[in-house]
C-alpha cells in the first residue's frame, strides 16, 4: 500500500497500470478496514474485476482460507490455462479445481492446481447456514456472525490452540487431536507472518478466523502446510491461498493410469503401497488414515512420482501422545460443526481405526483397476490372490499387512528402469531400493 502515501491521485492513475489498482482493490478485504484509506485514494474497480474478486471468494474474507498468493493472481503470474477468454474474466464457476500456470518471473511457467475447499454450491449452502444461525436475511455479513459465536470468542482469548478449541469440528484431521499436532498447526501455519511459535500471540483476529474457518470446512490446505513434501511427506507443495482458493503443485489423477501398460501400472501400485506404509509408520510417530478413498485422492507428478492429491479425508492419530479430546458428547457442536456437513453427524472413537484400514480400502477400490488383467499367468494369479486377501474386511491386521507386503515383492521386479520414471531414474540403475 506504500505507493498511495502522499501521492497525487490524478498522477497516480496516470503512472500506475490499471491492473495494479485492481489488485489493490481486490486485496482490500484482507485489511481490517478499507475505510483506513481517504476516499480520494480508493481506486475505482471495473465491474469485470468485481466479478473476479467474487469468484475468488475475497468478498467473503475473513471467512476464507487466506490472501498469501493474491498478489500473483492480480499480477497475472497465475493464469487459468485455456479457460479464460479474456484476462479480465474468470473461468467457469461450477468446477472444484482448475488447471493453471504459475510463474515467478513471467517468463518460465509451471503447472499448478487451483482448488476450492468445497464446491461453489456447498459454499453457498454454508453461507446461508451461517445467516440462518443468527436469524439473519439470506445475504448477511457472515464474518460478523462468525465473530460473535462462542467458539470464536474463545479463540480470541486463547494464547495456544488446544484440543477443546477444535472439539466438535467435523474434519477427520481433528477427530483425534493431540496437543503436539495442534502445536504443529500453529507453528507451521503459512497464512501468517512470523510463523514458528506454538503460541498464537502473533495471530491477528483475522488470522484466527481464517484458520478456524479452514479447519471447519476442509483441513486439506492445513495438512499440506504442516506435513510438506519438502520434508518427505507424500503431499503436493502448498503455494498459498487467495480467498476461498488454494494453489498447489499439479498432478495427474490416478484414474488416468488405469489403462497404463503393465510396467507403469506396477510402478504406480508399488508406490501407492509405499505411501500407505509411510502413513502407518514414520519418524514423527503419527498414524494417518483415510475415512474413504477414490482415485481423485491420489495423483502422479510429471516425473512419475505418486502423491496424495487430496488430503480432505485424511485423519491423524498421534501414537506418541494419543488423543486429548473426547468426541460424541454434542456439547461442543455449533455453526462451525456443520458448515459443510450434517450437524447431527457424530464422529466415532479413534480406537475403532485399525492399522489395516488404509490397505483394505485401497485393495478394494483402487488396486484392482490398476492391476487386474495386466500380467501373464502365473504372475497375475499371485497378484489376484494377494488382492483378494488384503481387500477382505474380515482379514486380520497381520493378514492384510502380510498380503500387501507379498504384493510389493511381486510388483518390485515388474517395474522397469527407464526415463519415464524420472523420480527414480537413473538411480534405479545402481540402487536396488529403486
Amino acid at each position: 500500500m506504500e505507493p498511495l502515501a502522499g501521492a497525487n491521485t490524478a498522477a497516480f492513475h496516470q503512472r500506475w497500470p490499471v491492473r495494479l489498482l485492481l489488485w489493490v482493490s481486490a486485496l482490500s478485504c484482507s485489511f481490517s478496514s478499507p475505510a483506513s484509506l481517504p476516499p480520494s485514494l480508493v481506486p475505482r474497480v471495473r465491474s469485470s474485476y468485481t466479478l473476479g474478486r467474487t469468484f475468488l471468494g475475497l468478498d467473503k474474507c475473513n471467512a476464507c482460507i487466506g490472501t498469501s498468493i493474491c498478489k500473483k493472481f492480480f499480477k497475472e503470474e497465475i493464469s487459468f490455462d485455456n479457460l479464460m477468454t479474456s484476462h479480465l474474466r474468470p473461468p467457469p464457476q461450477d468446477l472444484t479445481s482448475y488447471a493453471a500456470n504459475y510463474s515467478d518471473d513471467s517468463k518460465t511457467w509451471r503447472p499448478v492446481e487451483v482448488s476450492r475447499l468445497v464446491s461453489k454450491y456447498q459454499s453457498e449452502i454454508s453461507d446461508r447456514k451461517i445467516c440462518a444461525s443468527a436469524s439473519a436475511p439470506k445475504t448477511c455479513s457472515i464474518e460478523r456472525i462468525l465473530r460473535k459465536t462462542g467458539r470464536f470468542q474463545k479463540w480470541l482469548q486463547a494464547k495456544r490452540l488446544t484440543p477443546d478449541l477444535v472439539q466438535g469440528l467435523p474434519s477427520p484431521f481433528l477427530r483425534c487431536p493431540s496437543q503436539r499436532l495442534l502445536d504443529r498447526v500453529v507453528r507451521r501455519y503459512a497464512e501468517v507472518v512470523d510463523a514458528g511459535s506454538i503460541f498464537m500471540d502473533h495471530f491477528t483476529d483475522r488470522d484466527k478466523l481464517r484458520l478456524l474457518y479452514t479447519l471447519a470446512v476442509n483441513a486439506h490446505p492445513i495438512i499440506l502446510q504442516i506435513f510438506p513434501g519438502a520434508e518427505g511427506w507424500p503431499l503436493p507443495k502448498y503455494l498459498g491461498s487467495c480467498g476461498r482458493f488454494l494453489i498447489s503443485t499439479s498432478t495427474k489423477p490416478l484414474q488416468e493410469f488405469y489403462d497404463a501398460p503393465p510396467e507403469q501400472a506396477a510402478d504406480v501400485a508399488y508406490q501407492l503401497l509405499g505411501v500407505l506404509e509411510s502413513l502407518r509408520s514414520n519418524d514423527l510417530n503419527y498414524f494417518f488414515y483415510f475415512t474413504h478413498v477414490d482415485a481423485d485422492m491420489f495423483g502422479i507428478f510429471d516425473n512419475g512420482h505418486l502423491f496424495i492429491r487430496d488430503a480432505s479425508a485424511l485423519g491423524v492419530i498421534d501414537k506418541q501422545e494419543g488423543s486429548q479430546a473426547a468426541f460424541g458428547t454434542g456439547e461442543n457442536e455449533d455453526i462451525f460443526s456443520c458448515l459443510v456437513s450434517d450437524c447431527q453427524v457424530q464422529l466415532s472413537s479413534c480406537d475403532t481405526v485399525s492399522e489395516k484400514q488404509n490397505l483394505v480400502l485401497v485393495c478394494q477400490q483402487l488396486l484392482p483397476r490398476l492391476l487386474q488383467g495386466k500380467f501373464p499367468s502365473p504372475v497375475q494369479e499371485k497378484i489376484d490372490s494377494a488382492l483378494s486377501l488384503c481387500s477382505k474386511n474380515a482379514s486380520t491386521d497381520m493378514e492384510v499387512l502380510g498380503a500387501t507386503n507379498l504384493l510389493k515383492d511381486i510388483l518390485r521386479p515388474l517395474r522397469t528402469c527407464d526415463p519415464r520414471f524420472a523420480y527414480r531414474y537413473p538411480d534405479c540403475k545402481y540402487n536396488d531400493k529403486f
